[in-house]
């Protein structure tokens, strides 16, 4: 059994500025995007030039954060933040949605598109790749921070988390940084570093994360204001879930017209 550090989450105080980790670590995922957008860029393997970049960049962390927090209040606390609408704009407070940041930058990417006279899947196969690192960061940031800590179990490497009773927990943080981050980027760094169908780079990010969140959410303990919803899935397996099935359904029609 493991004890879980209890890291600070204030990482450095400057008088009464205090700086979090986890917001050191979204600095850190849109650093990584940023990097690794560039590098496919001096290559000749991106859509767009650099000084687009830069506009795509923040469009993207627009959506991200606008979507993230959205996502977050309609998906999970809906009621709450209708009885309390001015919270909403509580983002130090916490609570962000991936999906919903998914969502948003989906958006915010048609609107670069649609600006920039480019065609929206071939701005999203360029950005997949990028933003696995992200999530990878993400995701440590909330091990930092010993939240949305994992079941209970009874497993070698079972973690207690301040906050979280005495039984040992899954550390499934580490488990989403790993599946959803550096093994995702892996297989889109890699897959996307050739020619591919358009739309297909987007149908495996779809996929892969789909997949890896779905699997992982078995070990994550439920949010304690959801608990398990239908059919014993949490509230991100069945968000997740509609991402596998149309990454899949994506990928098949990329080839297929690709043949066609």
């Amino acid at each position: 059994m493991l004890i879980h550090p209890g890291f600070d989450p204030v990482a450095l105080s400057i008088g009464p500025i205090a700086i979090r980790w986890y917001g050191l670590m979204y600095l850190t995922a849109f650093a990584f995007v940023w990097w690794l957008g560039t590098r496919r860029i001096a290559k000749g393997m991106a859509p767009i030039e650099r000084q687009q970049f830069d506009d795509m960049l923040f469009y993207g962390i627009l959506g991200v954060i606008v979507g993230g927090r959205l996502g977050y209040v309609i998906f999970y606390k809906a009621a709450y933040y209708l009885a309390h609408p001015l919270e909403i704009f509580a983002v130090w407070q916490g609570g962000m949605s991936f999906h919903g940041g998914f969502l948003g930058v989906l958006l915010a990417m048609a609107w670069f598109s649609r600006k920039n006279g480019k065609h929206w899947l071939d701005i999203m196969d360029f950005v997949a790749p990028l933003v696995p690192l992200g999530l990878a960061a993400g995701r440590l940031g909330n091990f930092i921070n010993g939240e949305l800590w994992g079941r209970v179990t009874d497993v070698a490497w079972g973690m207690v988390f301040r906050g979280a009773g005495p039984a040992p927990r899954h550390p499934s943080q580490l488990y989403e940084m790993v599946t959803e981050g550096l093994l995702l980027f892996v297989v889109l760094w890699f897959y996307s570093a050739k020619p591919r169908p358009r739309g297909a780079v987007s149908g495996l990010f779809l996929a892969g994360y789909g997949l890896a969140r779905f699997a992982c959410e078995f070990t994550r303990e439920p949010d304690e204001f959801l608990g398990l919803l239908a059919f014993n899935m949490t509230m991100g397996q069945w968000l997740s879930a509609p991402m596998v099935v149309a990454g899949v359904l994506m990928i098949a029609w990329a080839y297929r017209r690709q043949g066609g």
